[in-house]
């Protein structure tokens, strides 16, 4: 490496004492700004130049303080687009799978404290419960099998807080034959086929069970399950609200035939 030349030397020298290179620190993050300039040589001050601007010493400085955005008023509606003749906005209806399916006779409309409306016009009062089994509505107290007064409704839940009802109250459910599970499926749609087709027979086969329970969820106890199991049905426990949507869709979906619901109405409260 050749030691710096005289020239070069007298060059830095000059610039030091007249003040040209300047290196101050305005903050703790701010860059180095540093300038050369020489007097005596065009060429050096051409150098100087270069190295000032590969250091970046013309980098601005950073204002202190930064004034927020004026921010633009909420839209009126949703389209951000001009209005358009063509249908190319999404209907959101279309996509609904089951929109052209008409619902169940069945369907639960309304659910009341003391009852039920149905899709056909058939209303539930008198703080019955309803049994939709096969497409058709059958008033269900499953209360009545107790021998306690005033107070039948609140022996429904027995003391662990769980949901329970004698075995009479699923009586309708014990009467359907075949039950399912009892054979095999083939088996069972062969029976089923030779009921309807010569002995103009019609039987009901529930695959799922939906019971709501009241207005607030409860637990199903285990014998009860174990009783409903035993009939070849598996059941879901909702409260009621939400157990007579699961039934209107699940009806639609699978039809009356696979899908029953026993429901209580959201008047009864746990004691």
């Amino acid at each position: 490496m050749q030691p710096p030349s005289p020239q070069l030397l007298r060059a830095l020298r000059a610039s030091i004492s007249t003040g040209a290179v300047t290196c101050s620190r305005t903050a703790a993050h701010a860059p180095l700004r540093t300038s050369v300039a020489s007097p005596l040589n065009p060429r050096y001050q051409s150098l100087g130049a270069s190295i000032a601007r590969r250091y970046g010493s013309n980098t601005a400085r950073r204002p202190s303080r930064i004034v927020a955005r004026a921010q633009p008023s909420k839209p009126q509606n949703r389209d951000r687009g001009p209005p358009s003749n063509e249908e190319t906005q999404t209907d959101f209806g279309a996509l609904n799978v089951f929109g052209n399916i008409p619902a169940p006779s069945t369907a639960i409309d309304a659910c009341l404290d003391d009852g039920f409306h149905l899709d056909n016009g058939v209303k539930i009062t008198g703080g019955d419960g309803v049994l939709l089994v096969g497409g058709e509505a059958f008033s269900w107290r499953p209360w009545e099998g107790y021998d306690a007064g005033d107070d039948k409704k609140g022996l429904m839940l027995n003391p662990k807080g769980q949901f329970e009802v004698p075995e009479e109250a699923w009586g309708l459910f014990s009467l359907v034959w075949p039950r399912p599970g009892m054979f095999g499926l083939w088996y069972s749609l062969l029976l089923m086929v030779f009921c309807f087709r010569y002995l103009r027979l019609y039987h009901f086969v529930a695959d799922l069970l939906i019971l709501g329970v009241g207005g607030q969820m409860a637990p199903l106890s285990p014998e009860t399950r174990k009783h409903i199991n035993s009939l070849g049905i598996r059941v879901e426990v909702q409260d009621t609200r939400n157990a007579a949507a699961q039934f209107n869709l699940l009806a639609t979906e699978r039809g009356v035939t696979e899908v029953a619901a026993a429901m209580i109405p959201i008047g009864w409260r746990s004691r």
